[in-house]
């Protein structure tokens, strides 16, 4: 009597729980959602059940639920056991084969749990299964193009726990794969790193987006040796139906980094040759200024005074330019500007120039040009200037000589020699005129591929216009 009215009661909280659990679940098609009574015979059944497994509810209602196992699992008592273990866990969650009304097989999650009534007496089962045949297929193929993969690849969940590394992971650190799975991805950092490493991982579930790890640092990894290795990471967050995951992917840069340092090694004696060659080329140009500075001193014919002195100075303008190159850092170009800083006033010292009578101006931008354009624009701007100092300004006549370079517009340079002394004349052809000095001008123009043009009074202007070579 007392059982008849215990399995009353059992029924009736099963009757009501069921209610409610279809209402809930019934158009659920995702997920076969059905409840079994205490003995595991299916109670109830819902769209997704029929959908996945193939039966309809009159199929199956008041069967035993070990009809979607295979024959194996059966006589392993395996059905028995997963309630057996829902019933002592709380809950049970495994994945196995289940079979279809079909006879076909599909890989299942399947999560029962047991349902309990007022005064905590077992009333039934609610079972949860779900078809990740799909998934594991995906994921079976998402594995072996990783493990196929050039680079190291670690997959990680957010707790910093690996699941998954390929082979290259095994030949790169030293591991077995077993060994590395389960464990947290600190073991593969250095010890400097491990403490930082969980707070930059948050950082990076909280905003998953492709990219590289540590971007702007150096990045090192540790093998099982203990012997650290620099390397670049690549983050890719990856979703699953566990949630959100990174895959790392890893690239020794051992052999990059050796070869980086041998390039800057090869630079840096580049560097130092480059440094001696200029430096013995402005010492031997300087050395041939002093031969001639000597030789003057033995003439005196005004003519060929000036003539040495002219080819002084061009030697100066060249020297220049090679203890500029001497002193940079950078021996592939020049600061004219600062080169005409110091040509400027050793030209005016050169023809003994009374700066109170004739004095200079600059507006030197920061151009940087090659030695191949710098050389040239140094001895135009040696020949315009001792020209308008030579000419410009007869009879102790007053006046300024401008200099300038700049830009007018990007890569386009402008170099101009001004003064505002008597001027050239009408009459004068300066093509014609038969000294060195302009035909130099025009010479050094055209291996600049410049322009020159010609103002001839108030002021008198030379400008040369060319481009910059990249």
């Amino acid at each position: 009597m007392e059982s008849g009215k215990k399995q009353s009661t059992h029924q009736k909280v099963l009757r009501d729980s069921e209610q409610q659990f279809r209402l809930l679940v019934e158009n659920v098609r995702d997920y076969a959602i059905y409840m079994l009574d205490l003995h595991g015979k299916v109670v109830s059944w819902n769209a997704g059940a029929q959908r996945i497994k193939g039966y309809s509810a009159e199929e199956v209602i008041g069967k035993h639920f070990s009809m979607f196992y295979t024959q194996e699992d059966i006589a392993t008592g395996l059905p028995q056991y997963e309630l057996e273990s829902a019933i002592r866990k709380g809950s049970y969650e495994t994945q196995g084969w289940r079979v279809s009304r079909d006879g076909g097989q599909f890989l299942a999650n399947v999560v029962l749990t047991p349902i309990k009534g007022d005064e905590g007496e077992l009333c039934g089962f609610a079972k949860i299964t779900r078809d990740i045949t799909v998934h594991q297929n995906a994921e079976q193929r998402f594995r072996q193009v990783v493990d196929s993969a050039p680079s190291a690849m670690v997959l990680i969940n957010t707790q910093g726990v690996i699941e998954l590394v390929n082979n290259q992971v095994e030949q790169m650190f030293g591991y077995a794969r077993e060994a590395l799975l389960g464990k947290p991805v600190e073991v593969l950092l250095p010890r400097q790193m491990r403490e930082h490493h969980p707070g930059l991982r948050q950082k990076f579930f909280e905003k998953p987006l492709a990219r590289p790890m540590g971007k702007g640092r150096d990045l090192f990894a540790l093998r099982k040796d203990g012997s650290e290795f620099p390397v670049e990471i690549g983050l890719n967050p990856i979703e699953t139906i566990d949630g959100t995951k990174v895959l790392s992917a890893i690239v020794d840069i051992s052999d990059r980094k050796q070869k980086e340092q041998k390039i800057q090694a090869a630079l840096e004696e580049k560097n130092v040759l480059l440094s001696e060659i200029h430096h013995r080329v402005k010492n031997n140009l300087q050395i041939v200024h002093s031969l001639l500075d000597l030789q003057s001193n033995r003439i005196s014919d005004p003519v060929a005074i000036e003539m040495l002195k002219d080819s002084q100075n061009r030697i100066r303008s060249m020297a220049l330019i090679h203890q500029s190159l001497y002193l940079s850092n950078d021996f592939s170009k020049v600061d004219l500007g600062q080169v005409l800083e110091s040509l400027i006033p050793a030209l005016m010292e050169s023809y003994s120039v009374d700066q109170q009578r004739i004095h200079h101006e600059l507006t030197l931008h920061s151009v940087q040009l090659s030695i191949n354009q710098a050389i040239p624009c140094g001895l135009i701007i040696n020949e315009l200037v001792s020209n308008a100092l030579k000419h410009a300004f007869p009879l102790d006549r007053q006046g300024v000589i401008h200099i300038g370079i700049a830009y007018i517009k990007k890569n386009l340079v402008s170099l101009s020699v001004e003064d505002n002394g008597i001027g050239i004349a009408e009459n004068v052809v300066l093509q014609n005129t038969g000294t060195l000095g302009m035909q130099l001008v025009e010479l050094l123009t055209d291996q600049l591929g410049g322009e020159l043009s010609i103002k001839r009074l108030d002021p008198t202007r030379f400008e040369i216009r060319f481009w910059q070579q990249a």
